[in-house]
């Protein structure tokens, strides 16, 4: 979620917005947000009255909620009270105002929408492919891309097997292999890029995204056949994975004369897809 389309969600009015790049968050101002639904004439006291009706709830929210330094109307940066995006969901919906009701509808069909997709998982491969088609990109493309999920998923299950589960875990196996092939972390490679909270893969090249996956269908394989037990075994192998596709990488660039890591989005030069699909048609649920 970028700043304008956090504007959009609040009728255009200017709520001020901050990203946190360790966190990969945004922040959002809740004095902001608390005066353009409720139009108080003072949102401070509105959020403090609003803050201590939550706090006798037990609302989580505010408890979780903390101040960061925000440019304020004197031009002066000064600490205030900021929520990340689930908890901006959430005070929305304790706040009594018809214009946070087209928001609460949001979130409502969001939720219906998830809990079909629990039902029936293929739903969740579906709606990807049309959030993709309607974000431009091709249907080849998005073949690809779908590809590429499948491969990761069979990794991070491997990684399961091995006995890694914790999400910090799987981030540290996904900078090791990523650096190995293109030079960079998953952080560095996306500041590379010039991306903030937008997912690195889908910003690929498809020559990055070929490079990614072959990189992690190695490490797969090769996760399979050590049998690792501890988490520096895993390290060395996601290494082993990467150099695999540093390699091809390696002599791609030999025969190109250039380098095939990019600072190029995938968005920025894959044209919109046609309506009328053609020879690059995704497969459908029945014949794939």
């Amino acid at each position: 979620m970028n700043e304008n389309l956090a504007i959009q969600l609040f009728e255009n009015k200017k709520v001020r917005v901050i990203w946190n790049e360790e966190e990969e968050k945004y922040y959002f101002s809740v004095v902001d947000i608390v005066q353009v639904l409720t139009d108080s004439a003072d949102g401070q006291a509105y959020w403090r009255k609003l803050k201590q009706r939550l706090k006798a709830e037990g609302n989580e929210t505010v408890t979780n909620c903390h101040a960061l330094k925000l440019p304020a109307a004197d031009g002066k940066m000064r600490m205030t009270d900021v929520a990340d995006l689930e908890q901006t969901f959430r005070l929305i919906q304790s706040i009594p105002s018809k214009k946070a009701e087209p928001v609460k509808q949001w979130l409502a069909e969001v939720g219906s929408q998830r809990i079909d997709q629990m039902i029936d998982p293929e739903l969740t491969f579906q709606m990807a492919v049309e959030d993709y088609r309607r974000q431009g990109y091709s249907d080849k493309w998005i073949n690809e891309r779908m590809r590429s999920i499948e491969m990761r998923k069979e990794l991070t299950d491997e990684w399961h097997r091995s006995g890694v589960h914790d999400s910090k875990d799987f981030a540290i196996l996904t900078n090791v292999l990523t650096k190995a092939w293109s030079g960079m972390t998953t952080g560095e490679y996306k500041r590379y890029k010039g991306l903030t909270k937008e997912n690195l893969r889908d910003n690929m090249t498809n020559i990055e995204l070929a490079l990614n996956t072959l990189a992690e269908v190695a490490t797969t394989e090769y996760s399979r056949q050590s049998n690792p037990q501890t988490m520096a075994e895993n390290e060395r192998i996601a290494k082993e994975g990467g150099d695999v596709a540093r390699e091809a990488r390696q002599t791609m660039e030999r025969r190109l004369g250039r380098s095939v890591v990019s600072q190029e989005r995938a968005s920025d030069y894959i044209k919109a897809v046609s309506k009328q699909g053609g020879d690059n048609a995704l497969p459908t649920a029945d014949n794939n």
